[in-house]
């Protein structure tokens, strides 16, 4: 400084020394003192920014015990996952079959009545149109063909009426007429003669093993069950029967009721010699049958036939295989 004492320069360093020894002193004076324990923290040191040189390839050197290398097989691509199998359905329960239906009892066949007319009370003509009487019975043979016919011949007010068998082939049947249906064809000097009405009017009611006066006649079962009385014959145009009329009252009811049966339905036997109708309808088929009125249609009846038996039923395919395979096995030894 201008004007003052300079002072030296060496009065720095030496305060610091005794500085230092002062401090030094109090060190000793309070004894030996442990270092505080830091935590070392590493520094990075980055590389210094020299350049570094390769050295020489390495070499593999190859000996006997190492294998060499094989190449990497191309990777194959993953499988794809398996397809979740989906449970089957559940089984459908068959239904079951419905029950067969009960078998019928009777088969009807339907007959127009301009085809067929009843026989009982017609009113029996000769050629000429004149009326002569009445048919009165229907007579058959063991086969059921009919054979005769007889017919009450009128007299003068019903004085000297008589009951006349005429063969079967003399007559003639138009069902649909208006006048008499039936015509009795007899040649001149044909008519029987007096001594033979009277024989055929004692006979006209009996019955025996070879002739049955149908008209009345009681039809049974083969058992000897009584299905009905015949009441009356539908004849044909070409004088065939076609149906029998039975009255079967109190068969099934106490009611009168009538019903018409196919004439093929009939059979004949002979029992104690004598020809009787029989027909296999029970009496279930009687009231199950159609009844039978004079202006209605008629519905002729027969029982049914007989079921045909249960055809049995195939043996399994797997019985089938495992008999044959039986067989194989047995054959093969």
């Amino acid at each position: 400084m201008s004007g003052g004492f300079r002072r030296p320069a060496f009065r720095y360093p030496i305060l610091l020394v005794l500085a230092a020894v002062a401090l030094s002193g109090c060190s000793l004076l309070r004894g030996p003192q442990q270092a505080p324990i830091t935590e070392a923290v590493p520094d990075l040191v980055e590389p210094a920014s020299s350049t570094l040189v390769a050295g020489p390839p390495e070499t593999t050197v190859q000996t006997e015990t190492s294998k060499p290398e094989t190449p990497a097989k191309p990777k194959r691509p993953p499988a794809p996952p398996p397809k979740k199998e989906e449970p089957p359905p559940p089984p459908v329960a068959t239904p079951a079959p419905p029950p067969p239906a009960p078998a019928p009892l009777i088969v009807t066949r339907v007959i127009d009545r301009n085809q067929a007319h009843g026989l009982l009370d017609s009113e029996v003509q000769k050629p000429d149109g004149k009326v002569v009487g009445r048919a009165v019975d229907l007579v058959t043979d063991p086969s059921g063909k009919p054979i005769e016919m007889i017919v009450n011949l009128q007299g003068f007010l019903g004085v000297g009426d008589r009951k006349v068998n005429f063969p079967w082939n003399v007559f003639r049947f138009t069902p649909g007429a208006k006048t008499a249906p039936i015509t009795l064809n007899l040649a001149p000097g044909q008519a029987p003669p007096a001594d033979r009405a009277k024989a055929a009017a004692a006979a006209a009611g009996t019955a025996t093993a070879t002739r049955l006066p149908l008209l009345d006649a009681t039809v049974e079962r083969p058992n000897g069950a009584k299905v009905g009385r015949v009441i009356d014959v539908l004849i044909d145009a070409n004088a065939q029967p076609q149906a029998v009329v039975l009255d079967v009252s109190g068969m099934v009811s106490a009611d009168r009721r009538t019903i018409a049966a196919n004439w093929s339905a009939l059979r004949f036997a002979v029992k104690d010699k004598t020809l009787y109708p029989l027909m296999d309808l029970s009496d279930a088929a009687i009231a199950a049958s159609p009844p039978y009125a004079s202006d209605q249609p008629i519905r002729a009846v027969s029982p049914a036939p007989p079921a045909p038996p249960a055809t049995p039923a195939p043996a399994p395919a797997a019985a089938a295989s495992s008999t044959a395979t039986a067989s194989t096995a047995r054959a093969a030894r």
